[in-house]
């Protein structure tokens, strides 16, 4: 054995005590038998030989617990920390949470959510990976016990410090799903959606709004891997170009964000916009205002109409049932009303100039594991139907305009632009969130570094990056949409004194950059 080398590992098995000693249950002591382990489809960052997926445990624990499950074991990095995913285990790769690639299956109670750790038994899978002759490995839920006691006094939650405090968002009931970040950045998210919900168009907004949604909406988006954003209201009738400029920077600043953070962002739109947006990301990019280029697509493709199975065959792979997308965002985006038309604020019927993109969405709601966002100001736009009862009730003419079609998360804002500009932020606040940088990568590879804050940093809109995407939009004859002028005004609010403020005061939520 001279020419070998041994790895200890830290274990989960670890902590189990601290959970305990926190009143919270351990079902595979109750049940008197192992954790439930299982290869998940995280994979980890490869070195040399060493090429596998990580393996993770699971404990269900009480849902009113969870939250102080992820605290008690957040500080104990040494013995694998906090949880790395909360709930749907076939989000993780995890077909049936009853049948463990190794352990024993655990039984839930009723009010039971899974909740997983990163595993030790990830190192026998890298090292079977690595295909060496001969090797020694424990077995799944034998331990090697070592003689160094656990000091749990050093193991403590700072509560009085909200950057270290940890809170666990449910991002869905059925199945359960729930992020993680920090208790000061939830703060501030919170803070840009009370201050993009701003009435200055007196809309009759009040009714409007669902709490925690720019929350929910980023938290699964910083999630995703590839987003759709869809965007386009043609409410300037009797103009060459009848769409209005409100949603367009919006969509461009959300789509700027995604892009620094490295996750794949595409701009679909109907056919009356389609060559319009492939000029405007066009300009974007000789104009330096955005990096890359930026994809732009059309639905429904050309030889076909929007329906079910249109928006099914745009969604998904051959299968018809794997997405191409995790996430569908529509920003200022006209909906259908309940008898299936597409309204202006003033109850104009434009559904002559409308592919209607409701149908994305309803195909969106039966896919696994896709979450749906919108963004609207005044009711008739896709998302509404999440608050429909309120918008018939408070909002002029809300009868007749109120949009159907709902989504999982909806932003309500006083310009559809400002609800982008937050979500965008929101994105951003995420990604340099120690908490939330480190579930959302599911503890693999390795944080941010300095550059690579600054490169997110930089793709954060300012006032002048606001204010030249408008003039872009301008140049390309985007007009504003309820006085049908070509200015630098969005919904009549001129840009200078009203949306640049907005946008100073979004950006006095971050951190100094």
């Amino acid at each position: 054995m001279d020419d070998f080398v041994f790895f200890y590992l830290g274990c989960s098995f670890s902590f189990d005590k601290a959970l305990l000693q926190a009143d919270i249950p351990l079902r595979y002591l109750e049940q008197k038998c192992n954790v439930s382990m299982y290869t998940t489809n995280i994979k980890c960052h490869a070195v040399g030989e060493f090429d596998c997926y990580q393996v993770v445990s699971m404990r269900p624990i009480p849902r009113q617990l969870v939250e102080k499950a992820f605290r008690v074991t957040h500080p104990m990095s040494d013995v694998h920390g906090a949880p790395i995913h909360i709930g749907n285990p076939g989000a993780i790769g995890i077909s049936d949470v009853l049948k463990p690639d190794y352990g024993d299956p655990n039984q839930f109670h009723s009010d039971d959510i899974a909740v997983f750790w990163s595993c030790g038994v990830t190192g026998l899978e890298a090292v079977l990976s690595a295909k060496p002759p001969l090797a020694f490995t424990h077995c799944p839920g034998g331990m090697y016990i070592s003689d160094m006691p656990m000091d749990l006094s050093k193991y403590q939650v700072n509560i009085t410090d909200p950057t270290d405090l940890p809170k666990v968002i449910p991002l869905m009931e059925e199945p359960f799903q729930a992020s993680v970040a920090s208790e000061a950045t939830v703060n501030k998210i919170k803070q840009l959606e009370q201050l993009v919900f701003d009435d200055p168009g007196e809309r009759q907004l009040e009714d409007l709004l669902v709490p925690d949604d720019l929350l929910k909406s980023a938290l699964a988006m910083s999630h995703s891997s590839s987003v759709l954003i869809t965007t386009g209201f043609p409410c300037v009738l009797g103009s060459t170009n009848p769409y209005e400029n409100d949603g367009l920077s919006g969509a461009i600043t959300i789509a700027t964000i995604l892009q620094a953070l490295k996750i794949k962002v595409t701009l679909v739109v109907e056919k009356g916009l389609y060559n319009l947006m492939k000029q405007v990301a066009q300009s974007l990019l000789a104009g330096g205002l955005i990096k890359e280029e930026l994809p732009v697509l059309q639905y429904p493709q050309p030889n076909t109409s929007a329906c079910m199975e249109s928006a099914r065959d745009f969604l998904t792979h051959d299968d018809g049932i794997t997405p191409k997308y995790d996430h569908l965002v529509a920003i200022e985006r006209t909906g259908q009303g309940s008898d299936g038309k597409h309204h202006t604020m003033h109850d104009r019927d434009i559904s002559h100039l409308v592919d209607s993109s409701d149908y994305l969405f309803e195909v969106a709601s039966e896919l696994p594991l896709v979450f749906t966002t919108g963004i609207g100001d005044g009711g008739n736009e896709v998302g509404m139907g999440k608050v429909y009862d309120n918008v018939v009730k408070t909002v002029p003419k809300g009868a007749s305009i109120a949009c159907k079609t709902s989504t999982d998360y909806l932003i309500t804002a006083g310009l559809c632009d400002w609800g982008g500009f937050a979500l965008s932020m929101a994105l951003y606040l995420l990604r340099v969130c120690p908490i939330h940088d480190r579930y959302q990568r599911r503890a693999v590879g390795f944080p941010p570094t300095k550059e690579d804050k600054a490169e997110f940093r930089e793709a954060v809109l300012s006032v002048d990056k606001a204010r030249e995407l408008l003039e872009c939009l301008l140049k390309h004859g985007f007009r504003d949409g309820i006085s049908g002028c070509s200015a630098l005004t969005v919904d009549t609010l001129p840009f200078e004194g009203i949306i640049d403020d907005k946008i100073k005061q979004m950006l006095d939520i971050l951190p100094k950059a």
